[in-house]
């Protein structure tokens, strides 16, 4: 069980049984330079055989849903917030906003997304070093890790060949192509030909196309990108600029092979689940140049004992606490909590901790959300037990 007094400075941890064997929820006060602020943990041992844990989405990479309604649709006994996500665009008058997360998602070892480039992320700057590819997840060797994962993939014709630029994902690298399946959901794809690689504010694309491919056969084109369901078996191919003139070059009836795949850049092991964000802690030491100065409501998951035990912390947003910790100080808490490694999370008005109550049959949050009531997100981690 986890104990409070393991976090220096901590006030001691009240704990129940959790809502799960090998699943603890605890609950203490941090004192901050800003201020005292209340942290809600699950702690998960991947060690028990009836413990996994896995993406919690909301059935489409352009969706929403709270944490909340994703657990119980998919009977989690606890879970926490995920990835930053594309929830606004008042950049981009007209263009609805997808709801999609900024960087890689696998969910029960099915591949759903890869991530924007890093000028149109969400969320606050990322660390020196750090990009949207970081990934935390769990491999098919039930050990958590954390990881970087890369977009490989190809868009075939009979004479041609171009290097796939983006799955699935709210932004596109400016003269890209990117493949989007049934997993994106119904929403619109203009979004994706918006920005830059560099600027998320950059105007949107006045060069695009886009190309449905049904079972290997291109069956039908057009100046802009569209919305509504993709049927299994079919991919919708976007491309801006150069990835648009290359586009053009294909007709109805010609045969497309398109093949894509997330490689992990230092781990050979698979993962049966990930999820973005971006590392605060690596080996035990906080990655140079964290914010220290910025203080917020966080959510962050933490690795201990070689992988084997997950922690998943969630700060309080009442008024009372609502100063919150530095990024900085995110670090040295889950370092103070036994974690090796460690992942930031989206905050603010995101950051929610649900648990089951012992016996109950459905979760409950047990934070309070800063900008209540409990936020729809893109994704989030969620754990399982089964008995």
């Amino acid at each position: 069980m986890l104990a409070g007094a393991a976090l220096t400075g901590a006030a001691p941890a009240s704990a129940d049984s959790g809502p799960a064997p090998g699943v603890t929820y605890s609950e203490f006060d941090i004192p901050a330079a800003k201020g005292t602020t209340h942290a809600h943990v699950l702690t998960v041992d991947l060690r028990d055989p009836h413990v996994r844990v896995d993406l919690l989405h909301p059935g489409a990479v352009g969706a929403r849903a709270t944490v909340s309604a994703m657990a119980d649709a998919s009977g989690a006994v606890g879970g926490v917030n995920g990835d930053f996500f594309n929830i606004t665009e008042t950049q981009h008058p007209g263009v609805e906003a997808t709801g999609a997360a900024v960087g890689p998602a696998i969910a029960g070892g099915r591949t759903l997304k890869a991530s924007v480039p890093d000028g149109q992320r969400f969320g606050p700057a990322l660390p020196p070093g750090t990009s949207t590819r970081d990934v935390l997840g769990v491999g098919v060797d039930r050990r958590a890790r954390l990881d970087s994962l890369a977009l490989d993939g190809s868009v075939r014709t009979r004479d041609d060949r171009v290097a796939l630029g983006g799955l699935n994902q709210y932004a596109l690298p400016v003269g890209s192509v990117g493949a989007f399946t049934a997993e994106w959901g119904g929403v619109s794809r203009v979004r994706a030909t918006c920005g830059t690689d560099t600027q998320r504010a950059a105007p949107c694309s006045t060069d695009t196309y886009e190309v449905t491919v049904r079972h290997g056969r291109v069956v039908s084109a057009a100046d802009v990108p569209g919305s509504g369901p993709i049927a299994d078996g079919t991919t919708v191919l976007v491309g801006r600029e150069a990835g648009a003139q290359w586009l053009r070059k294909l007709s109805a009836g010609d045969p497309v092979s398109v093949h894509h795949r997330l490689v992990a850049e230092r781990s050979r092991v698979p993962f049966r689940f990930a999820v973005g964000g971006y590392p605060v802690l690596r080996d035990g030491a906080p990655l140079p140049g964290l914010d220290a100065k910025t203080s917020a409501v966080r959510t962050a998951a933490g690795i201990a004992d070689d992988g084997r035990t997950l922690i998943l912390l969630a700060l309080d947003g009442a008024p009372a606490y609502r100063t919150g910790l530095s990024i900085a100080e995110v670090a040295d808490t889950m370092r103070g909590l036994g974690a090796q490694d460690a992942f930031s999370l989206d905050g603010g008005g995101s950051s929610t901790l649900v648990a089951r109550e012992p016996g109950a049959a459905t979760v409950s949050v047990r934070n309070h959300p800063s900008d209540p009531p409990e936020r729809a997100v893109a994704n989030g981690i969620g754990v399982y037990s089964r008995s």
